[in-house]
């Protein structure tokens, strides 16, 4: 059951960085953190779903003043306990529909953040509220995967993603509603197991770029991935960029 921080509570926060290593490689975060920077320019960059850090804290440190909107408390404290953390601004509170002062450049959602939001009407939120902030000619970025359906065969609603000593993780798909949930199942060493479950809304491509015209943005850029490879029917993830038309 989630906490006062959603799912991302204490629990999940204390091991979080470590549980996502892979995500906080040089290799991985380079890449994205040059396209923001980039996209930001001399200007301001939000981030919705700032968590620990992972992208804010190495954006900052190229210079771009970086802003976060979070819902976790744990999450926050981690990002301020690192160093540079107090150079990141944070405000506490849902990133469908906080608002923070001033306009951005750049505002970008990633690792599969808007997923966290569970229904249709508050992912449209998101936009709008991205929307809100942007300077005109500003961006929104979204990272997210692909909805992995095909690897469904009739009858099946689970796809693991992870099968390793001592960790599993898979995923439950309901395509009647979009509705997923991801389970992860650890048994260290001492044997003492845990189990913890968080909810998603899976999305598509063409249903992100209809959110972005609601929320009055057009389509600029899609790439499978941060180095800007093309997209194709094979990806499995997406860079999407949205530009805010200048008055």
């Amino acid at each position: 059951m989630a906490d006062e921080d959603g799912y991302f509570g204490e629990a999940v926060a204390a091991g979080y960085d470590a549980s996502s290593a892979e995500m906080f490689e040089a290799g991985v975060v380079g890449p994205a953190v040059d396209l923001l920077a980039e996209l930001a320019g001399g200007g301001r960059a939000l981030e919705l779903g700032v968590g620990t850090g992972r992208i804010a804290l190495p954006l900052a440190r190229r210079g771009i003043e970086v802003h976060g909107i979070d819902m976790s408390r744990a999450m926050v404290e981690r990002l301020r306990a690192k160093p540079g953390g107090d150079a990141v601004g944070v405000t506490i509170g849902d990133f469908a529909t906080t608002r923070v002062d001033g306009s951005f450049s750049v505002a970008y959602l990633v690792f599969n953040t808007i997923m966290n939001l569970t229904s249709q009407d508050t992912q449209v939120e998101c936009f709008r509220n991205a929307a809100d902030h942007l300077e005109p000619g500003g961006c929104f970025v979204v990272e997210v995967v692909v909805p992995d359906l095909r690897r469904l065969p009739p009858g099946q609603d689970a796809v693991p993603f992870r099968v390793e000593d001592g960790r599993l993780g898979f995923d439950l798909y309901d395509v009647a509603t979009q509705a997923m949930s991801s389970h992860h199942v650890r048994v260290p060493e001492d044997g003492r197991a845990t189990y913890l479950t968080v909810p998603f809304r899976y999305v598509w491509p063409a249903e992100l770029d209809l959110m972005a015209r609601l929320a009055g943005l057009r389509p600029r850029e899609r790439w499978d991935g941060w180095s800007r490879e093309p997209f194709t029917s094979e990806s499995r993830q997406h860079v999407s960029v949205w530009e805010k038309p200048a008055a």
